[in-house]
């Protein structure tokens, strides 16, 4: 049995292409209701999920992530034609997701202003989403976390209408897979641990 549940864990991959097939509710909710089994810093459960669902609000928060990102892309000196490409093929990701999930970090959660206490919380919504996409994974979706929003954490709030106190930290595209999964080259094992 134990080898069963490393052989799952093992195979989870992000998805980046998906079958336009809806995925049911209560598949949704069962996958939210698992991640927020996550551990957290201090049981705090620092997290909030929002589920993006109206057409029109999808495009504002696309809109509002990559205006963003050619903007950043602008500033570095990119190609105007690969930060039209990489924009328009985020657009696209974000529309053929079947499902769009919003990962933000409870900041009034926090117990003292601390930079170690925010960046526990920081880890603890990590946390939480490694769970969700293992939770997908369970459910024969495939997903894939977007760290988007951890660079345009303002547009996104005010895309969605957000409170101030909801920190987006990152967004997770989920469905049924249209694509194979990638073979994961890993480092090996002696270069990454360490035995004292």
């Amino acid at each position: 049995m134990s080898d069963d549940i490393h052989t799952f864990l093992r195979s989870r991959r992000s998805v980046r292409r998906f079958k336009p097939d809806p995925v049911p509710a209560p598949v949704i909710e069962r996958i939210l209701e698992t991640a927020a089994y996550a551990p957290s810093a201090h049981n705090l459960q620092p997290w909030y999920f929002v589920m993006v669902t109206d057409g029109l609000v999808r495009k504002r928060l696309g809109n509002a992530l990559t205006e963003k990102m050619r903007a950043d892309m602008t500033v570095v000196g990119a190609p105007k034609t690969e930060v039209e490409m990489r924009t328009a093929r985020s657009l696209r990701r974000l529309d053929a997701a079947p499902v769009l999930i919003l990962l933000c970090r409870d900041v009034d959660a926090i117990r003292r202003d601390e930079q170690e206490e925010v960046t526990m919380a920081v880890q603890s919504v990590a946390a939480c989403g490694l769970q969700l996409l293992l939770a997908a994974h369970a459910e024969g979706l495939g997903g894939n976390w977007i760290c988007w929003p951890l660079y345009a954490q303002e547009a996104a709030r005010a895309a969605l209408d957000l409170p101030v106190t909801w920190e987006p930290q990152g967004m997770f595209i989920v469905g049924y897979a249209d694509e194979e999964p990638r073979v994961k080259i890993l480092k090996p094992l002696h270069e990454i641990v360490r035995i004292i």
